[in-house]
């Protein structure tokens, strides 16, 4: 029995550690980090950072203090649009939406501060130059970034553009038909949780450029849109065509620009023949009325479909004078009726009495039963068809606008990052741009950006204990569940152990003072191995519940 009771002191315990967890972890990963005064901002300006480079190009960042949106409260590095929409009412044809540096509603990171989007129902842009352009070689591109939709999101979009290296590039003037490389991220609208990936093509023999998209990811991204954390999107391309999208760090959509976008980069072959038409005479039915049938004599086309059932017999007691409905004997028709208005008043109709208690009331009629002899109407039998040519298709010709490009991967150069957004929400949160052809390099620094956040917000969030209780306030009859998960396993010991005492008790042999003692000496080696000896046992279990 005192075993049982040294259990159930370590299983409140140990509860009582899992409360503490995230106290746990507020003390080790996120102090730490903190403790090391360390702006990862500083790194994560806008700008292209190649692996070979990565040393000298972030002491160029470095220097660029204004690029750190928590380095300062202005957008000193970024360009806000004054264009208007062609295609837009007067009233919200104009980029006049709001943007400002400031630190997210519910910062974990005192001092860490990113771009955030402050209108709603406006049309918004902004964007700012790398350190020079990304030209798409033999190394890979790495688009990473941070969204926080702090408020929700009802319908909006949170993806960046790689607007295109052209001469006329005018970022005071940048609007949806900027010509941009890529355009990637999360978008939703009402049930419609989206995830883009777009690139811009150039057709190799008309120079035109045409969007391709990638298929639609099979994970499920409600949660990124709505859970009100810092997710970190992630679009890996690479020079053997192949992509990948991720979601912090998890990959959600993968495939090649050869393959899966939609439309495909390069045109079929072959086309239909669009001058090719049809012969009048193409027969394309497969099966036809036998020309050769005649109606058999005996054929009844005008026989009923059902016939009523001559076999039928009326039930003893059916009541015929009765009807199956009378006025109701109890209503008075109402003081305010007017009959010349309202007609003549009828009581309300209900039930038959009388019929209650009978088979049935009013005129008994047979049922009605189905036609043994109906056929409907003769139609000849199908056969097939011997002048069947098959579904006819306009015959096949070279495709005049066929190309084959087998590196989609080399795209056109861009020179700046851009967001170029409608929102119905505001107070949509951005931080740590980064483009690099490094994956090291990308994943380095969003553990030190991302990570870093990631460990504050799971440090703030309540322990098992505090969310039970939450819990049990918004569903009351979960009470019964907590009280019964533990007063059930509580009445089962105590339970087994009267019944032990009992049985114990009722014993009328008593055992020999020599074998009491073996017993005695038994049980106490058991009681030595089942408890914990010195610091080991409880107080590692308790370590091991506290460890981040």
């Amino acid at each position: 029995m005192d075993q049982k009771i040294r259990f159930l002191v370590l299983l409140a315990a140990g509860l009582l550690c899992l409360n503490l967890i995230p106290i746990c972890w507020a003390e080790d990963p996120v102090e730490d980090v903190l403790q090391e005064d360390l702006d990862v901002e500083d790194e994560l300006d806008p700008g292209f950072v190649g692996a070979e480079e990565d040393e000298e190009l972030e002491g160029d960042l470095q220097d660029e203090a204004p690029r750190s949106f928590s380095n300062s409260p202005v957008l000193l590095s970024w360009v806000m649009s004054s264009a208007k929409k062609e295609d837009a009412d007067e009233d919200i044809a104009k980029y006049d939406g709001k943007w400002a540096v400031e630190e997210m509603k519910d910062s974990k990171l005192p001092g860490d501060k990113g771009l955030v989007l402050k209108s709603r129902a406006k049309h918004h842009a902004i964007s700012t130059l790398l350190l020079r352009p990304f030209t798409f070689t033999t190394k890979p591109l790495i688009v990473q970034y941070e969204v926080s939709f702090q408020s929700g999101i009802d319908c909006g979009g949170a993806y960046v553009k790689l607007l295109s290296q052209t001469p006329d590039l005018d970022l005071d003037q940048f609007v949806d038909r900027t010509p941009y490389t890529i355009m990637f991220g999360p978008d939703k609208c009402g049930e419609d949780y989206k995830l883009h990936f777009i690139f811009r093509h150039k057709n190799p023999k008309t120079g035109e450029y045409e969007e391709k998209h990638a298929k639609k990811p099979d994970a499920d991204l409600r949660t990124y849109y709505t859970d009100k954390k810092t997710h970190l999107y992630t679009l890996v391309l690479n020079p053997d065509n192949t992509f990948e999208v991720l979601v912090d760090q998890t990959v959600v959509n993968s495939g090649s620009l050869l393959s899966d976008m939609t439309p495909p980069v390069n045109p079929p072959a072959e086309i239909e023949d669009p001058e090719d038409h049809k012969p009048e005479d193409w027969d394309e039915r497969p099966k036809i009325q036998d020309p050769t049938a005649t109606k058999p004599d005996d054929w009844d086309e005008d026989a009923a479909a059902q016939i009523p059932d001559e076999a039928a017999v009326k039930p003893d007691g059916w009541l015929d004078e009765e009807p199956e409905y009378i006025g109701d004997p109890a209503a008075v028709r109402p003081d305010d009726w007017d009959e010349d208005m309202d007609g003549e008043w009828e009581a309300p109709q209900i039930p038959n009495p009388a019929c209650e208690a009978a088979p049935g009331c009013g005129t008994w009629k047979r049922p009605m039963i189905d036609n043994p002899n109906y056929k409907g109407k003769w139609k000849p039998p199908m056969i097939d068809n011997p002048n069947y040519q098959g579904i006819w298709k306009p015959r096949k010709i070279p495709n005049p606008a066929y190309f084959e490009d087998l590196q989609p991967f080399k795209m056109t150069p861009f020179s700046a990052v851009g967001l170029e957004l409608w929102s119905m929400t505001s107070d949509i949160f951005f931080d740590n741009f980064m483009i690099t052809d490094d994956r090291n390099t990308a994943d380095r620094w969003a553990n030190d950006g991302w990570g870093l956040k990631k460990a504050a917000e799971s440090a703030a969030e309540p322990g098992l204990a505090t969310q039970m209780l939450n819990a049990a306030e918004e569903r009351p009859w979960l009470w019964v569940v907590y009280v019964l998960t533990v007063a059930l396993p509580l009445i089962l010991i105590f339970k087994k152990s009267a019944a032990a005492s009992a049985a114990e008790y009722k014993k009328t042999d008593e055992a020999q003072p020599d074998v009491k003692e073996e017993e005695e000496e038994e049980e106490a080696e058991e009681a030595e191995e089942a408890e914990p000896s010195g610091p080991g046992g409880y107080q590692l279990w308790l370590q091991l519940l506290c460890r981040p």
